[in-house]
């Protein structure tokens, strides 16, 4: 179990589009507007780990063609995420974002979000720890998942927001929302390389 716990911790601290956009939308727009986001993506998370552990993800990631749309999905809302991230509060952006994506943006983040797939079944088809009661290593395995899940992105957030208090010149704050951007873009190159 402390295999398992160590390992949600290690893959959910790692950046991904969900504490990358979470830390963006902090600094960008402070604590209190980004909290429907990040709740949008909890509820996202938990979305995916049914389909996860309900086989849904697997028979629907085995269609070759539906693959291809929900990657092209994929990227294509990482790439808007990145460009919010990147133009909020910039007053030389072609689109100044006045808000964050909220509930609703982090849900489907997290429908869409190749890394969120691959965690979730690395985790429920390894690091078994009840070989004799399946039942009981799901319940915990979601309990633990959501133990560590939740405090790691308030963390991230909280982290974001620590950057928007410290009232950065303008120039500072577009670099830094650039940068976290740019760590978006990343991560779309690296799910684009690892699909093809």
């Amino acid at each position: 179990m402390l295999t398992f716990a160590a390992a949600v911790f290690l893959l959910l601290v790692t950046p991904g589009p969900g504490v990358l956009t979470t830390a963006g939308f902090g600094a960008a727009y402070g604590f209190r507007p980004s909290l429907g986001y990040v709740l949008g993506l909890f509820l996202g998370t938990n979305m995916v780990m049914l389909a996860v552990i309900s086989g849904l993800a697997a028979v629907v990631l085995s269609i070759p063609w539906l693959r291809t749309v929900l990657m092209a999905v994929s990227v294509a809302y990482l790439l808007y995420l990145a460009a919010r991230i990147a133009f909020a509060g910039s007053r030389i952006a072609f689109v100044e974002a006045k808000t964050p994506p909220g509930l609703v943006g982090g849900l489907a983040l997290q429908a869409i979000n190749p890394k969120a797939y691959a965690v979730n079944t690395s985790l429920f088809t390894g690091f078994g720890f009840a070989p004799g009661n399946l039942g009981f290593e799901i319940a915990a395995k979601v309990v633990i998942l959501n133990g560590i899940w939740i405090p790691i992105h308030l963390a991230w957030l909280w982290a974001g927001v620590t950057l928007h208090r410290l009232d950065l010149p303008d120039r500072t704050q577009r670099a830094i929302n650039v940068g976290m951007a740019l760590a978006m873009l990343a991560v779309v190159f690296l799910a684009i390389w690892s699909a093809a």
